[in-house]
């Protein structure tokens, strides 16, 4: 009974520390933000945050894991409508709706993480997409793997310099972008209209 009150509390700890975060990276720059201003906004200890987190750093890949993780049920959601390779508007929409956090990770040495694993999530993604989408075409001229990191690097590509603007054009149009400039080649890469 111990242990499900502790997890219980330990939820908590870790919302209430990533909700300070978010609410504080809405107000002024990641780089600005101090362990001292999370604490005070999430009203909790410095012994609770460092038992927790070794750092603001850490705070920060937890919050965007945590984006991925929502991000990936949305997805699922709609992996299973329809058989697009990458639910661009879907992901511009989610990035909107967390702009403050994907900022942060894009501005500075977050811009690694986001890559990396941002990266690595969205080929490993895309890659089961195209076993389902390329199953019914012609044998691709580009193997599956190849495709799926260009999807993924130039997706980020265009995230990236879409918050480094402060996101000019809505998700729809970037979606729309998107499709122009990435997915017309893969589709004659792979043979398929998806």
């Amino acid at each position: 009974m111990k242990t499900h009150q502790t997890d219980r509390r330990s939820k908590r700890t870790h919302k209430l520390l990533n909700d300070a975060l978010l609410t504080l990276l809405s107000e002024k720059r990641y780089e600005l933000i101090t362990v001292e201003d999370i604490i005070r906004r999430a009203d909790v200890g410095r012994s609770t945050f460092y038992a927790h987190y070794q750092d603001k750093e850490d705070l920060l890949i937890s919050s965007f894991q945590h984006m991925l993780d929502i991000m990936s049920q949305q997805l699922k959601q709609v992996a299973t409508r329809d058989q697009r390779l990458l639910p661009a508007l879907e992901l511009f929409q989610h990035v909107q709706s967390h702009r403050y956090l994907y900022k942060a990770i894009v501005g500075g040495r977050g811009l690694e993480l986001l890559s990396r694993q941002g990266k690595a999530y969205f080929s490993r993604s895309i890659a089961g997409q195209l076993k389902i989408v390329a199953a019914d075409s012609r044998t691709s001229i580009v193997p599956a793997g190849i495709i799926a990191d260009y999807v993924a690097s130039s997706f980020l590509t265009l995230l990236t310099w879409w918050l480094d603007n402060n996101l000019p054009y809505s998700p729809e149009r970037m979606a729309d972008m998107f499709q122009q400039l990435v997915m017309q080649g893969v589709q004659a890469a792979i043979g398929s209209g998806m």
